[in-house]
């Protein structure tokens, strides 16, 4: 719903971000960023990340946390393709200049890979811009896209017929800063020899945008193309830097302007009414993202009295680690005599596990795809490659291990609240464990370093993988932890970890699991890899996305144990 201030005053000038805003070149920016995300340790940029305490948001913090471990975009701002790479960067460098620099200059050579298609953001934005245009009002272009790639933009969108219709454009390697500095406003109005004041309006869809705005000293104008809820726009801004308007659409920017006349009737050279096109329909809201279900709010659980938890993309992040050594260790696949034990095609669960098998028994290394997602471990891995092959697999971890000594050492908790959430159980006086497939030599060190201080302190019980002989998905390490503990394996025995191995394994050993969807798949993935058939039964009891949902479930379970 179109809004504004009393106090608006009539445009003189009309200067447009670019993308989100006249243009959609969507499909090339998030590809670009996609390309771009994976090389942030490359960068050194990984440590530079805004810590999660300093973000501006909740929404900020968990895209920081996203980005830190999987180095990709949050699976959310992918699906709704609504927020744009200065948004992103600013959200997860903040206020660090140098850090955003070279994370633009990284965009723009993956950026260079995909641009030149571009189309109008909503329909009618030629015509809207002609009768701005006819109207007297002139019309500039401000933007944090190069020279290089905005003009071939220009040159492409609508056939070229954009290209007459601005009197001035100023681009982001133009000028010395990227917005939110002022700089990209300020050399437009310079160009066209007019002043930062209220009469000229900066119409941008971001955050960013308003703020650069605000501090150019000019009226922000927020573009709603993304149809952002009312209460989500109100919650980003302060009343110091909160836009003289937001729009929905062209149409509205119209409807303002004919308000603006009838109070100011020689504002413009022509009346809105005189010049205006026929109404073309605003932009579509995108598709909402499709959350998983086994939602905590729903489900009805037992009490716990033990909570087991995974240790690697659950507890904390190893994943580099991880993945240097699950990439050491395929080459060897080939003297060890495992690339004939791999599973056939037609006994892999998914198509996508398939495709793994095939690729990893060509090329003896894993599929990009799966090297830029992050988002399975070695032992989901291995179940995808092996299948019910135990001895394969015990090869395998061996030969994982052998590398993986060479990575280990750095260890980060998953998120800021775990240690929290671990010292809340053990006040509620829950007993509390660490299952992992990780070998012992691994897991203490990694234990005692975490957060610096170590966790030992916080667990009555753990069990490794070279503490069993059968490893998970088999339950023997979950039966042992509630051996040691003299409990029974039932249902107020919670196993939380963030793969299918963990939920097979609660499943078996009589548990509760509870899926850590760390890794936001969506909910067509999970019924996926969790399809509930007679070959693959086992589905988790409750999906929690963070520790702050698994907490929150703690607290609400209020049926003691059997």
């Amino acid at each position: 719903m179109a809004r504004f201030s009393d106090s608006i005053a009539a445009p003189s000038v009309l200067i447009f971000d670019w993308h989100g805003t006249l243009v959609d070149t969507h499909d090339a920016m998030f590809s670009a960023m996609e390309d771009m995300l994976p090389q942030l340790e490359d960068l050194n940029l990984v440590e530079r990340l805004l810590p999660e305490a300093k973000c501006r948001t909740p929404d900020d913090a968990r895209l920081v946390r996203y980005i830190r471990i999987f180095r990709r975009l949050h699976p959310r701002i992918l699906a709704e393709r609504r927020v744009s790479r200065t948004d992103i960067f600013n959200a997860i460098f903040g206020e660090d200049r140098d850090a955003k620099l070279i994370a633009h200059k990284a965009y723009n050579e993956a950026y260079r890979r995909y641009f030149g298609k571009v189309k109008p953001f909503q329909p009618g934005a030629y015509e809207y811009l002609s009768a701005l245009k006819a109207m007297g009002i002139k019309l500039a272009v401000s933007t944090n896209r190069n020279r290089e790639f905005l003009d071939k933009e220009l040159v492409t969108v609508d056939e070229g017929r954009w290209q007459h219709l601005f009197d001035a454009t100023v681009c982001a390697d133009d000028v010395t800063e990227y917005k939110p500095d002022p700089e990209v406003i300020l050399k437009t109005l310079d160009k066209l020899g007019l002043p930062a004041d209220g009469r000229a309006w900066y119409v941008g869809d971001s955050y960013v945008d308003m703020l650069t705005a605000n501090r150019a000293g000019v009226a922000g104008v927020f573009y709603n193309g993304a149809c952002w809820e009312p209460q989500r726009i109100d919650s980003w801004f302060s009343y110091r830097d909160a836009p003289s308007a937001v729009l929905d659409s062209f149409e509205d920017l119209l409807d303002l302007l004919a308000l603006l006349e009838r109070s100011q009737p020689k504002a413009f050279r022509q009346a809105p009414a005189e010049v205006r096109p026929k109404p073309f329909p605003p932009p579509e809201r995108p598709e909402p993202r499709v959350e998983a279900d086994w939602h905590p709010a729903v489900v009805k659980l037992i009490r716990p009295s033990v909570v087991l938890f995974d240790w690697h993309a659950t507890l904390v992040d190893t994943l580099d680690a991880m993945y240097h050594a699950v990439d050491d260790m395929l080459p060897d696949f080939h003297k060890l005599d495992l690339m004939g034990r791999m599973v056939s095609p037609e006994d892999s669960k998914t198509p996508e596990d398939a495709r793994l098998v095939a690729y990893v028994r060509e090329f003896a290394r894993l599929h990009p795809k799966v090297k830029a997602d992050r988002k399975i471990s070695r032992t989901d891995i291995f179940e995808v490659l092996f299948g019910d092959d135990q001895e394969a697999k015990q090869v395998a971890h061996r030969a994982f291990n052998f590398h993986y000594r060479n990575h280990f050492g750095t260890v980060k908790a998953f998120e800021p609240k775990v240690r929290e959430v671990l010292e809340g159980l053990r006040r509620l006086h829950r007993q509390v464990g660490v299952i992992t497939n990780r070998d012992r030599e691994f897991f203490e060190h990694e234990l005692a370093a975490v957060e610096e201080t170590g966790w030992t302190h916080l667990f009555d019980v753990d069990v490794c993988g070279d503490d069993t002989p059968l490893r998970k998905p088999h339950p023997d390490q979950l039966l042992l932890a509630v051996q040691k503990l003299d409990y029974p394996p039932d249902p107020s025995v919670w196993y939380v970890g963030d793969s299918t191995t963990d939920v097979i394994a609660a499943k078996r050993a009589g548990m509760t699991s509870v899926f850590f969807n760390g890794a936001q798949w969506d909910q067509p993935w999970l019924n996926r890899i969790f399809p509930g058939t007679h070959k693959h039964p086992d589905k988790p009891d409750v999906v929690v996305n963070d520790f702050s949902e698994f907490w929150a479930l703690v607290l609400a379970c209020e049926i003691g144990p059997p």
